[in-house]
């Protein structure tokens, strides 16, 4: 008994190498689902005029639902397509304003592609990556709150906010379960600085720098 179930162990063994080996190789597509979350490292400029010396803004972090699509174009050079549903932010007070809480929200839509390299070999049961890509920030539904039109001067004040193409980096590991599952976690930074502009007529330029970062579970076909 003891010998046959040290076959069986054996047997596994070789049968999980081998699905192992063919998870991330050439010609391979990868589709995941998990949770990402993006949270702006904010560096805000002041509000133009007429406004309180000092006017800046906040942006809050968001999660959602996400994803991606991966190819293997070889065994180590990938394309990458991350996906999620729209992120909703919340634009806070800072700087003179810090205090007053939320003065807007808008919908996020980060439309990325990534070249990747994948480290190890095709065989490896933990492969970390790197990702070269670019963005387009898509913001949309801004809309600002009753703390916005009493600091702007009482009546409804709206906003608009710049959708922009910026560049993204990434940096992330994926594990491989058996021949087809896959664990993969992300960390991504995207250099975007944009501007809102007010119904009043003022304007804002934020540095927004977004770090993502994320976990899904993956299938490989």
């Amino acid at each position: 008994m003891k010998k046959f179930s040290k076959k069986w162990i054996a047997a596994a063994a070789l049968l999980g190498l081998g699905g192992v080996a063919s998870a991330q190789s050439a010609g391979s597509w990868m589709l995941r689902a998990g949770v990402t979350s993006i949270a702006p490292q904010v560096s805000s400029g002041d509000l133009s005029p007429v406004s309180w010396a000092g006017t800046r803004v906040d942006i809050n972090s968001a999660t959602q639902l996400g994803g991606g699509v991966t190819y293997m174009y070889t065994d180590h050079l990938a394309v990458d397509v991350p996906l999620a549903l729209p992120f909703t932010h919340d634009i806070m007070g800072d700087g003179a304003i810090k205090g007053v809480g939320k003065i807007g929200e808008t919908k996020a839509l980060p439309i990325t592609v990534f070249a990747q390299y994948r480290f190890m070999d095709a065989n490896a049961k933990f492969r970390p990556y790197v990702g070269l890509g670019a963005t387009y920030a898509k913001f949309f539904k801004a809309k600002g709150t009753a703390t916005l039109s009493a600091l702007t001067g009482g009546s409804p004040t709206s906003l608009s906010i710049e959708s922009k193409l910026a560049p993204s980096f990434e940096g992330g590991v994926a594990m491989p379960l058996n021949d087809k599952w896959f664990v993969d976690l992300f960390v991504s930074k995207t250099l975007l600085k944009n501007r809102t502009t007010l119904s009043t007529g003022q304007t804002i330029d934020v540095t927004l720098d977004p770090l993502s970062y994320g976990l899904a579970v993956g299938y490989k076909f």
